[in-house]
């Protein structure tokens, strides 16, 4: 009785053979290759680019008949240049495009609001599963700090959608909900594309932007001062010498 007992307890469990439910789910979640994305910043100062690449797993086959849109947040501390994407766009750069209106460009980090970016990612050259996207962004002024000549701008990791003509496991296994988008960059028509669950090298990226200090407000105040009645005494005494005045 003991024996039996033990070989219960220790036996193959029922269920547990090739053609089971839990060994489905294994085999299905086998299928399921990673997502992975890395987002960096690219230059120094107050112009940045910000370059997102994504990798899918080897397994993946016929990526060529999926496209892919990322959806990028740009927070308050930074704006990007709706003329400079249009001259982008010209030069086959990159595919990009404002979805936020009525925003400023020239104001500071303090009278601005986050945006949202569209950025139709197109395959890398040097990678077969992988796609790639451009973004140039540029750091707002910030308000002077008392101690630190620095302030921190968080670009949070961005939103992954992906729509493809026919259905691959990946779809199955990593996208959770549908998000209403343009089909293309020049294209009225709306697709529901698939919101992509993907793992991220960085949590976030964090810009470190230089700012001014309160210490040297009335220093930078006097100067600008005389330099401004310096030129303008420059510019009456050249006028007065150089000029030909008629009554």
């Amino acid at each position: 009785a003991g024996l039996r007992s033990a070989g219960g307890a220790w036996g193959p469990e029922r269920g547990s053979g090739p053609g089971s439910r839990a060994s489905r789910r294994v085999a299905g979640m086998a299928m399921c290759s990673e997502i992975i994305l890395r987002q960096e910043v690219l230059k120094d100062g107050f112009h940045r680019d910000i370059l997102i690449k994504v990798k899918f797993g080897e397994s993946i086959e016929d990526l060529h008949t999926c496209r892919l849109l990322i959806k990028q947040d740009i927070p308050a501390g930074l704006y990007v240049d709706p003329y400079e994407l249009a001259s982008l766009r010209e030069r086959n750069i990159t595919e990009a495009v404002m979805v936020s209106e009525n925003f400023d460009i020239e104001a500071p980090n303090y009278l601005s609001k986050e945006s949202e970016v569209l950025i139709y990612a197109r395959r890398d050259s040097q990678c077969i599963d992988c796609f790639q996207a451009f973004l140039p962004v540029h750091c707002r002024y910030h308000r002077p700090h008392s101690e630190d000549g620095e302030a921190s701008i968080v670009v949070n990791n961005p939103d992954l959608l992906m729509f493809c003509d026919q259905e691959f496991p990946i779809l199955k296994c990593w996208a959770h909900s549908e998000v209403a988008a343009p089909c293309a960059l020049e294209n009225e028509d709306i697709c529901q594309w698939n919101k992509m669950k993907y793992k991220s090298v960085y949590k976030n990226v964090i810009l470190q932007v230089p700012v001014g200090l309160t210490v040297h407000t009335s220093l930078v105040c006097s100067v600008t001062l005389l330099i401004t009645i310096l030129c303008s005494t420059l510019i009456l005494v050249a006028v007065f010498k150089y000029g030909h005045f008629s009554l």
